[in-house]
């Protein structure tokens, strides 16, 4: 019996094309962009692909499900509710394909929200400090646009700069202050490790936020805030009470100093 032949593997830009196509046919859908890694241009041969459909009115994961790609298609708000409303996870032409769904409405409220300095931080699966709602203004500004026409912020606005960078150092601040209260005298070395690994991250949005740089996710935020360190930070810490607050202490020294060098650079 002869061995079944495979389909030639496409190339990137026609499967890129031939997956915009099939998304932008979609009812209710008005525009397609790429997002992630390979939008940013930090992708590798085994990044996955990160495609956003922009929808105006109902949107019916049904019609995604009917395309018939294999995977995972969640309904209207299956991720937890908010900005980031759900999506699929999909096996395309034997790549990895994640859709995101993005309501035109939302979006566009978050837009002029953002302009004003004014967000709210939603819980998301994988990430530790949450998300911010400007992340859907962050993909408009970073994100590539594949079909249809969305709008695009001219800048990091001057309000949110402020307001966000203020937002995540004060949480920062706090949640390190009650680890330090509270699970530290009692020895709890996991409580504690996981408070200042979310510090951590808090911080590195304030830090991203004082320089005026958008953030799509926690993915290498702590490298792009210069906060890579923390980690020896958690390394010298030992599980005896008074080695836990010390360990929280120099720890909030180390998250002070990077916002306050960040505010620094964004006032120049």
């Amino acid at each position: 019996m002869p061995t079944p032949t495979r389909p030639p593997h496409i190339d990137d830009d026609k499967f890129l094309d031939q997956v915009a196509d099939r998304l932008a046919a979609l009812p209710a859908v008005r525009a397609v962009a790429l997002g992630g890694s390979r939008a940013q241009g930090t992708h590798g041969p085994g990044s996955d692909w990160d495609v956003a459909i922009y929808y105006r009115g109902a949107f019916a994961p049904d019609d995604l499900r009917a395309v018939g790609w294999q995977g995972e298609v969640s309904e209207i708000g299956g991720w937890g509710g908010g900005v980031f409303n759900g999506g699929a996870w999909l096996t395309v032409e034997e790549r990895r394909v994640d859709v995101h769904y993005r309501d035109l409405d939302v979006v566009e409220g978050e837009l002029a929200r953002a302009e004003q300095g004014r967000f709210h931080v939603e819980p998301l699966l994988f990430h530790l400090a949450g998300i911010p709602s400007y992340l859907v203004v962050a993909e408009l500004a970073v994100n590539r646009v594949l079909r249809g026409e969305l709008p695009r912020p001219a800048a990091y606005p001057a309000k949110l700069r402020a307001s966000a960078t203020a937002h995540w150092h004060g949480t920062a601040h706090a949640t390190l202050a009650y680890a330090k209260a509270n699970h530290a005298p009692a020895g709890r070395l996991t409580e504690v490790v996981g408070a200042l690994a979310t510090a951590a991250l808090q911080t590195g949005h304030a830090v991203l936020a004082a320089r005026g740089e958008w953030v799509t996710n926690e993915k290498r935020l702590l490298e792009r805030a210069g906060l890579r360190g923390i980690d020896e930070v958690v390394r010298g810490g030992v599980n005896e009470p008074e080695g836990l607050v010390h360990m929280l202490g120099r720890a909030a020294e180390v998250l002070d100093a990077a916002v306050a060098r960040a505010r620094e650079s964004g006032a120049e």
